[in-house]
């Protein structure tokens, strides 16, 4: 195999990423990090190895990464293979009791399994576990309409808490339980990173998707916005479509004690370390204009 040679520009510029990254390094040390992994790199072997290392990274150098993932497209495959029919309504899929069963195969075991062992092969140590485990989240229907779709009313993060703690990267599949009779219901990705970040006070929040940002009426991603500003573009319609469920998670999470929220584009090759530790970010970042305490970390 030919081996790639670096440039002293090479090594120069690494050398420079590396001191950009220290004051950032210093600033998230012990702080809980709430990653949805979802969109066409989860279907994909490269970006999927990749995102795990950047997990990976993050957990190394002292923050504490909690993965939330979606499965739309495995689902849609599956059910497709099965010869069930989907429909949806208002972008989010109608789920009986068929469709739920199928989610939960999938969402619980093939993908979550696979991004385990992806972040197992970067050399980290992971455990997945569903909403349904540890009573995690606990959901109500979010609209009769929809099935078995269900909104987080109960939230118990504590076995996310023992397993970062313990040094393993918590991978969490978006089923939960029902509030009677132990139902099962399907939770939006979005939705339950929003939760777990919310009952976690993660400092915080990304949501990896496959557009790069909120745009203005200009067309033009917004780098930086306010809870009030994402309200204002909503109203006015800029905001629409598929990206309204992506900000009303992100401001449901800074009302819950989130600092931040980033929607950013989990194409782009190391989104999440851009974001997190340079100058330049990525993405569209909301921040609370409260000024809020930095949540430290428990040990022991």
């Amino acid at each position: 195999m030919k081996q790639q040679t670096l440039t002293v520009q090479d090594a120069r510029n690494t050398a420079k990423m590396l001191s950009e990254a220290l004051p950032y390094l210093q600033r998230y040390e012990d702080a809980v990090v709430v990653v949805k992994f979802g969109g066409n790199a989860m279907g994909d072997d490269g970006a999927m190895a990749e995102f795990a290392r950047d997990i990976v990274l993050m957990k190394q150098v002292g923050l504490h990464p909690v993965v939330v993932h979606g499965g739309g497209p495995m689902i849609n495959e599956m059910l497709s293979k099965l010869g069930i029919k989907s429909e949806f309504v208002r972008g989010k899929r109608v789920t009986d009791k068929a469709t739920v069963e199928v989610v939960e195969m999938i969402l619980s075991g093939l993908v979550n399994k696979r991004i385990v062992q992806a972040i197992m092969d970067a050399g980290g140590r992971a455990v997945g576990i569903s909403g349904k485990d540890d009573d995690l989240m606990v959901c109500e229907a979010d609209d009769p309409e929809l099935g078995f779709v269900g909104r987080p009313v109960e939230m118990n993060v504590q076995v996310l808490r023992d397993l970062y703690l313990a040094g393993i990267i918590p991978v969490v599949a978006p089923v939960a339980t029902g509030m009677n009779d132990n139902e099962t219901f399907n939770v939006n990705g979005d939705t339950a990173a929003g939760a777990i970040a919310g009952a976690l006070q993660a400092d915080r929040l990304l949501l990896l998707t496959d557009v790069a940002g909120v745009k203005g009426a200009d067309g033009q991603v917004m780098t930086s916005l306010s809870p009030d500003e994402i309200r204002a573009l909503t109203a006015e319609g800029v905001i629409a479509g598929g990206m309204i469920p992506k900000t009303e998670t992100a401001l449901k999470a800074i009302d819950e004690g989130v600092r931040a929220v980033t929607i950013l584009d989990g194409r782009i090759p190391n989104a999440a370390l851009l974001e997190l530790f340079t100058d330049h970010g990525a993405g569209s970042q909301i921040r609370s204009t409260e000024p809020r305490v930095k949540p430290r970390v428990k040990r022991g």
